[in-house]
């Protein structure tokens, strides 16, 4: 009968397939250059000392000059190369949150002081930054009729300043900002009173201005208080309390032009404090 054609040197079918597979092999190495499996590129080198002062010098510059988007660009460069113990680090977080504040980035400012502040309380530059978080959550309450949860969160910082740094000139500012505080927070109140007082809401409107007067009775606007205070009571006929408030008024705040001027047929009694104890108080 005819005989079967066996292959090369009597191969099977699989011995053909394995050499094409070498083949393609080949050919697939000279497609990639004839240089085989690509090469790993070696890591890049750390920088030196030399580049990460350089940076840091660069990056002052640009803090000093008011390049604020620059100076971040550089300084976030510079927090994964300044680390503890290098004695800059939280220097870099302190100009990290100046450039976040300059740039109205607020709540990222407030981070970065309160990390000055809290991880190294004892270093020089604890009680400024501590301070500057006061300043940014002031400034975010930038109206006395909003919400005030930001200047009460800028009331508690401050305190917290004063207290941990009261000898400090830091702990000297922020009994300033305190008071400027104060001030804002009067005439949120001032203003709630007002409208009371606009509607006729005598009873309401009392309530404010005593309230005002016994919390803040330093406040610019005491006096325009005490005037529509003791006009509530005379329109609700609290005589007690007119003489009690006119005669606060007399002690506190004497202007002729002032209070006082609706306090002329009311006589005085002698002031005990806040004024608002005697009719209304017992209402």
């Amino acid at each position: 009968g005819r005989r079967r054609f066996a292959g090369p040197a009597g191969g099977s079918r699989s011995m053909t397939q394995r050499h094409v597979c070498l083949l393609l092999g080949a050919l697939a190495a000279a497609a990639c250059g004839g240089r085989g499996a690509a090469k790993v590129a070696p890591p890049a080198p750390a920088p030196t000392a030399a580049v990460t002062d350089s940076l840091w010098r660069e990056a002052e510059a640009r803090f000093n000059q008011g390049q604020w988007r620059k100076a971040q660009v550089l300084f976030d460069r510079l927090t994964v190369l300044v680390i503890p113990p290098d004695p800059r680090y939280y220097r870099m977080h302190f100009y990290l949150a100046e450039v976040l504040y300059a740039q109205r980035n607020h709540l990222q400012a407030v981070r970065e002081f309160r990390r000055v502040a809290d991880e190294n309380p004892d270093g020089p530059l604890a009680a400024d930054a501590l301070v500057r978080a006061g300043d940014a959550y002031a400034d975010l309450w930038r109206r006395a009729e909003l919400d005030p949860t930001y200047g009460e969160t800028a009331r508690t910082v401050y305190t917290e300043a004063v207290s941990r740094y009261d000898a400090t000139p830091a702990g000297g500012r922020a009994r300033l900002r305190l008071a400027e505080l104060a001030e804002k927070f009067a005439r949120k109140e001032y203003k709630s009173g007002l409208f009371y007082f606009k509607y006729k809401a005598h009873d309401s409107a009392i309530l404010v201005f005593r309230g005002l007067i016994a919390n803040y009775p330093r406040a610019a606007v005491v006096p325009d208080a005490l005037e529509r205070l003791i006009r509530s009571y005379l329109f609700l006929g609290y005589q007690e309390d007119v003489k009690e408030t006119c005669a606060y008024a007399a002690q506190y705040h004497p202007n002729a032009n002032g209070p006082k001027k609706y306090c002329s047929a009311a006589p005085a009694t002698a002031p005990t404090g806040a004024p608002g104890s005697g009719d209304a108080g017992r209402r």
